[in-house]
């Protein structure tokens, strides 16, 4: 719908987050995904732990997953920065996800103080560098850094090589960008990006949004964000669908679930240009 058809598929974690590393893994092979992007870091966040380096049993569970089916790993989450952070602290967890192929970490920045985050996102993409990864921020707008001149600001001051910019487009849309203002942004900024749809009315509760974004999103082309006027603006890249709905996830199972995100994703942009 206003764009050529994305070849390439990842299954976001959140989508279906009640579900073990390894089923996931499956799931994401059995319902025709290209990749897989689990939660691996899990340190503060709603759900639950899903952490490998402190697991040897869900680690050999998902090393035997991911043997059997194939299918890679695309990027792991979610390295956030907070208060007092050292990140230091995620080291066991992105080594383990250089281990299983990885090629990208996710990051977010909780705290409000520039220089301290400017800092740690320096350091952070260091120590992901170190790895062979790239760091990918994600602004969040119920987060300190909430949009995407907030997000621009920390790649332009930090001047990290192997840092990125991941665009969610359910954030994107609530925190009242403007699609042109991608367009002056390097191109190899891109590497992935959060696929999903939502209401089109932004809510003025914070709770209500926060509601939203962990667990009633929109299939896409269901929704009211239009995600192909977004996408027209970044170059080519991995759709990673993240799209965490409690409902439907009740009613088809998170297999059906997860189905359901890509079959619909597809037939959007199967559809032709406006």
């Amino acid at each position: 719908m206003g764009t050529a058809a994305p070849q390439r598929y990842s299954l976001a974690h959140l989508t279906i987050l009640d579900t073990p590393t390894p089923e996931l893994v499956r799931i994401a092979h059995r319902t025709g995904y290209d990749y897989v992007s689990p939660r691996l870091i899990c340190h503060g966040l709603p759900g639950d732990d899903y952490s490998l380096a402190t697991n040897p049993t869900l680690l050999a569970q998902t090393r035997a997953a991911l043997a059997d089916t194939g299918i890679p790993v695309h990027d792991i989450e979610l390295a956030r920065i907070v208060e007092g952070l050292d990140p230091r602290v995620y080291e066991p967890e992105i080594a383990v996800g250089a281990e299983l192929g990885a090629t990208g970490v996710l990051t977010s920045i909780w705290v409000p103080d520039r220089p301290f985050y400017l800092d740690a996102f320096g350091r952070l993409a260091d120590l992901v560098a170190g790895y062979g990864m790239t760091l990918n921020l994600e602004f969040v707008p119920i987060a300190a850094v909430r949009n995407l001149a907030g997000a621009v600001d920390v790649l332009r001051e930090t001047q990290r090589p192997n840092a990125r910019l991941m665009i969610d487009l359910h954030h994107f849309h609530r925190s009242r960008d403007r699609v042109e203002d991608l367009d002056g942004l390097p191109p190899e900024w891109f590497e992935f990006c959060h696929l999903c749809d939502a209401p089109g009315e932004i809510p003025a509760d914070v709770e209500k949004m926060t509601h939203i974004l962990r667990a009633a999103r929109s299939y896409v082309g269901e929704g009211g964000i239009n995600p192909a006027a977004t996408l027209a603006h970044l170059p080519p890249l991995i759709h990673s669908i993240e799209l965490p709905n409690e409902r439907e996830e009740v009613e088809r199972g998170a297999e059906g679930h997860a189905r359901r995100c890509l079959e619909t994703a597809k037939a959007y942009f199967a559809q032709p240009a406006a």
